[in-house]
């Protein structure tokens, strides 16, 4: 089948409040629209058009990345007229899916089904039931229950009304069909616009059989306001927490985590309350993420603790690892089984060898330590001279005292000691002890300065 997607993203959004257009609004760390356009990749479509409107420049700047077919419509005059526009670059042979960029929680598997069941030439479309589902309109059925129509909640009837079956707007139809009775579509309703839907009652009375495929209603919640996004927002990570503890993940508060990205686990991970994740993380099995950790980009080794309060950004943790409480790895931290990164440490483009810890109160960065090493409370690698970055290494078994700056580029040679508060600015030896602080002084007769009176 020569399948066409088209997501219509030209509306204004007005109730959003906001110089940005609606369907560039955030859920999950990504565009509306683009949820939109990765669920319709995986129906291995021809083309994908993009409609667009006045809009058209903050799209195309936030959404270059995406393989688009950029269409324009001149003025939003309704769903029909936007189709229209895409028209001239379909052909009678292709099969046609229509979308929306601001119906960013639909699933591939009902879009499946809706394009296969009208493969042969019949038109279909979603449909969903809502207690009260005022605001949309209404799937109308003949006798024998097929769908002859759809009418719209301004334009339906008292008894139209009652109906709780509504019309989500996403259908999917051959190209011919389009072709031949979107031209007749008129906008005689009180909106004076051009529905698509309207084809539906002309393919019925023409014989062509109408598909319908049933969906739950939160799968087709439109964002029409800061709240609704705040609402399909919860709903978005619910559904990802229940996944996850399907999978065998303990979440001590499934409402209190937030996935922004793409999250495997291993099974036994306990994440606590307040959790962010972003971008790829990976987590291995038994692992403990406290609460309010921001990860990003990592991997996170089998058997480790990340403690509370701690941010994990393009980092890699091996086996065993601890790291936190209020520990920071920027990108090219690099944790080897056992090590242990303690509260308020700073790690960048370092390498902290098997078995080693940096426990207290130091920065390290663009630098290597080997395995089982001991950073004292305090140190830290002076790495930056305010044009380039250089180099710590720090072999194994060294031991460096507290409060002590490590001048790049500087080696500290295995088993060797740094006495606290040293300033190291030359190499220190295998098995060496290195001392770099001004020798202590006793001055007599001094005297502490004294406030005088006022």
């Amino acid at each position: 089948m020569k399948l066409n997607v088209i997501i219509l993203g030209a509306g204004d959004g007005k109730r959003m409040k906001s110089k940005l257009s609606k369907v560039l609004h955030s859920l999950a760390g990504r565009p509306l629209v683009e949820h939109v356009y990765k669920t319709s990749k995986l129906l291995d479509p021809q083309v994908i058009h993009l409609v667009f409107g006045k809009n058209g420049d903050q799209l195309k700047s936030h959404l270059s990345h995406l393989d688009v077919n950029w269409v324009y419509q001149d003025a939003q005059l309704g769903t029909g007229h936007a189709v229209q526009q895409v028209l001239p670059h379909l052909s009678d042979d292709q099969h046609v899916l229509v979308l929306y960029g601001d119906v960013p929680l639909i699933e591939a598997d009902a879009l499946k089904q809706l394009v296969e069941q009208t493969a042969d030439g019949k038109v279909g479309l979603l449909v969903a039931t809502l207690d009260d589902p005022t605001g949309f309109g209404r799937v109308l059925r003949d006798d024998s229950g097929q769908v002859c129509g759809v009418v719209e909640h301004k334009d339906a009837s008292i008894e139209q009304r009652q109906i709780k079956e509504f019309n989500t707007g996403i259908m999917a139809a051959p190209v011919s069909l389009l072709h031949k009775y979107l031209p007749q579509v008129g906008n005689d309703n009180q909106q004076n616009e051009y529905y698509l839907p309207d084809i539906l009652e002309m393919a019925y009375k023409a014989g062509v059989e109408i598909i319908d495929v049933e969906v739950p209603a939160f799968e087709v919640q439109g964002v029409n306001s800061r709240r609704q996004l705040a609402a399909l927002e919860r709903e978005f990570q619910m559904k990802k927490a229940e996944q996850l503890m399907d999978l065998g993940v303990t979440l001590l508060d499934p409402a209190r985590i937030d996935i922004r990205g793409s999250l495997e686990t291993g099974q036994d991970v306990i994440i606590d309350v307040n959790v962010l994740f972003e971008g790829k993380v990976k987590i291995g099995s038994n692992s403990y993420i406290g609460p309010n950790c921001v990860i990003k980009d990592a991997i996170i080794g089998e058997n480790s603790r990340i403690e509370a309060n701690s941010i994990i950004d393009g980092a890699k943790i091996s086996k065993g690892c601890a790291v936190g409480p209020f520990a920071r790895l920027r990108p090219g931290a690099d944790l080897k089984n056992g090590s242990k990164v303690g509260n308020f440490v700073e790690v960048k483009k370092a390498l902290i060898g098997e078995g080693s810890k940096v426990n207290h109160l130091s920065y390290i960065g663009d630098s290597v330590i080997e395995e089982g090493v001991n950073v004292g409370a305090g140190t830290i690698t002076c790495n930056y001279d305010g044009v380039s970055k250089h180099q710590t290494t720090i072999k194994s078994g060294a031991f460096i005292g507290s409060n002590t700056a490590l001048v790049a580029p500087v080696t500290i040679g295995e088993n060797a000691t740094v006495a606290a508060g040293s300033t190291i600015t030359k190499d220190v030896r295998d098995n060496e002890l290195a001392v770099g602080r001004a020798r202590q002084q006793k001055i007599e007769g001094w005297t502490r300065p004294k406030k005088g009176s006022k």
